[in-house]
């Protein structure tokens, strides 16, 4: 008797298929998980790298959104104080700090050069005056040459 029981049938043709010997598959087998390892650990790191890059690209973009919120808000608070400083009743307040008054009836001058209407001056009109000192009509004394000098 020998010391394997001998296989017949579908049991013999799956036994052809194997190497002989038990150590051999076990060898052969160690790379292959190896590189399955490898290849699952590297895919892990991929994932965790891309899972960091879309997250501080998230955070990125919250930091754009409230710049532009902020920037938004500010936009519109000078649009408010350029509608406010346009107003006619601003206008007509700065006008008269700065000495005007409105005008009287104005005249239109046709194209063949013909008046139309009758031009008056401004009610309450006194003339802007920017230097004073100019209007003065003060003359410096004379200077008279001393003899012997």
């Amino acid at each position: 008797m020998k010391g394997a029981p001998e296989l017949r049938g579908r049991a013999a043709r799956l036994a052809r298929l194997f190497p002989a010997g038990g150590g051999g598959g076990q060898a052969a087998r160690t790379p292959f998980v190896v590189l399955v390892v490898l290849l699952l650990g590297g895919g892990l790191i991929g994932l965790l790298v891309l899972n960091s890059a879309l997250s501080e690209g998230s955070f990125q973009l919250d930091d754009l959104e409230q710049q532009t919120k902020e920037l938004t808000d500010e936009e519109q608070a000078l649009q408010r104080d350029v509608d406010a400083y346009s107003a006619p009743q601003a206008l007509q307040r700065r006008a008269r700090e700065l000495g005007m008054v409105p005008g009287g009836d104005p005249a239109f001058l046709a194209p063949d050069g013909t008046v139309k209407g009758s031009p008056s001056p401004a009610a309450g009109a006194t003339p802007l005056v920017l230097a004073p000192e100019a209007l003065t009509q003060a003359t410096p004394a004379p200077t008279t040459p001393t003899p012997g000098r």
